[in-house]
């Protein structure tokens, strides 16, 4: 690795990229894209691709920078230009092998300590693309930072690996969650009383799950095997409700500084790359496996919409189609599917006839909203149907939703 002024930087990769007309650039996402870095350097370019995954606002998108992604955040959401491309998230490293193979990595590490640097809060698809790069004869770059946090696992890369690195002391962007409002607390409550001693949690991002996870404090022996994670795993550390003979392994990590803190230099944390933890067999090797998602639309087929808006995207598949299938297939385990049963802003209700939008998930083991769980494993499409209606849906649109289940020969 050369340790090059940030001011040089552009240049090189002019010079290293000057075949290719429109260089993709594949980078931290989530919170910990290296701003700093990618404004020197995107801003200098012509044209270029740049890929994030969950990007946050902040990148530097002008007109010839076409923001690429698998799982479209919200610095990208509503961009014109945006190239969303469908993956799960177990599977997108291997784009990085193939169809989106990378002109340039650049990645926010760590200082270096012993001939390695940690990715810290963000590891997940980086090392395929840090790899990919490497076999390509592409270049890698890595935004130096003393205030990354340093994991370990998958985290650690040689020094070898990279050969441009620029020093930049920045804050760390940090993300505290809003208290739940009562609706999610409600059905956080309802999902947290079908959790275990000894059961294995993922959550995925949001309100519900947050609250979820703020209410099996009491638990005992609980195990982490998520693709991500912020403040409530540290209060359920504080709480003694992990087993601590057990590492808590994740992908990513987004929270306050008090949780980059906890993390730092903590071998209990083990950071895994994105074809570990996201892959449904490992999944479904980890006992009472109990994933925890949600989603804009839910209906009478027990299919799941979280992508998409009126046929917009507007997230991806993510972590939630590997989570569901590795949780069923788990011993004990349970994939539940949490949700509002009336959307606020939207204003209509979240359990539908049949939804109109490509499917994120199905095949759940309920279904849970604060009006109730409805049961959908191992239930005819009838019952399951019922079960909706009556236990999950808003009182306002189940007589609607009969009429239509009816009409579709499920009731």
């Amino acid at each position: 690795m050369r340790i090059v002024p940030l001011a040089e930087l552009a240049s090189l990769v002019q010079q290293a990229t000057a075949a290719s007309p429109q260089p993709r650039i594949v980078t931290s996402g989530n919170f910990a894209s290296p701003i700093e870095t990618l404004q020197a350097l995107v801003g200098q370019l012509e044209s270029c691709r740049l890929h994030a995954l969950n990007p946050q606002p902040g990148l530097p998108l002008h007109d010839g920078v076409v923001p690429e992604t698998a799982f479209v955040g919200p610095g990208f959401r509503k961009n014109p230009s945006l190239s969303y491309v469908p993956a799960r998230l177990s599977l997108v490293p291997r784009l990085f092998a193939g169809p989106l193979r990378p002109d340039v990595v650049v990645v926010h590490t760590t200082e270096p300590r012993n001939g390695k640097v940690s990715l810290g809060l963000e590891v997940n698809i980086l090392p395929g693309a840090i790899e990919a790069a490497r076999a390509a004869g592409a270049l890698v770059v890595a935004q130096l930072n003393p205030r990354m946090p340093w994991t370990f696992g998958d985290a650690e890369v040689s020094v070898e690996d990279i050969d441009l690195g620029v020093e930049v002391d920045a804050p760390l962007a940090t993300h505290v969650a809003p208290a739940p409002g009562d609706d999610a607390v409600e059905i956080g409550s309802r999902v947290a009383a079908e959790v275990g001693d000894g059961a294995t949690l993922q959550a995925g991002i949001g309100e519900v799950p947050d609250a979820t996870i703020a209410r099996v404090g009491d638990r005992r022996n609980l195990r982490i095997w998520t693709e991500m994670f912020s403040d409530g795993v540290l209060a359920l550390e504080r709480a003694g409700a992990l087993d601590r003979g057990v590492p808590i392994t994740t992908s990513f990590i987004f929270g306050s500084q008090e949780l980059y803190d906890w993390v730092d230099d903590n071998p209990r944390i083990r950071m895994t790359r994105t074809e570990v933890t996201n892959a449904p067999s490992r999944i479904a090797k980890q006992p009472a496996m109990t994933s925890i998602n949600t989603a804009l639309q839910v209906d009478l087929f027990d299919q799941a919409n979280a992508s998409r808006i009126r046929n917009r995207i507007y997230s991806g598949f993510g972590g939630q189609t590997d989570f569901t299938v590795g949780a069923i297939h788990s011993p004990g385990g349970q994939a539940f599917m949490a949700l509002r049963s009336w959307h606020p802003r939207a204003d209509v209700s979240t359990i539908v006839p049949l939804i109109s939008e490509p499917v994120t998930s199905f095949q759940h083991s309920a279904v849970v909203t604060e009006q109730g769980v409805a049961w959908m494993w191992g239930h005819d499409e009838k019952a399951q149907a019922r079960n909706l209606i009556e236990q999950a849906a808003h009182p306002d649109v189940r007589e609607e939703l009969w009429e239509e289940a009816h009409a579709m020969g499920k009731a």
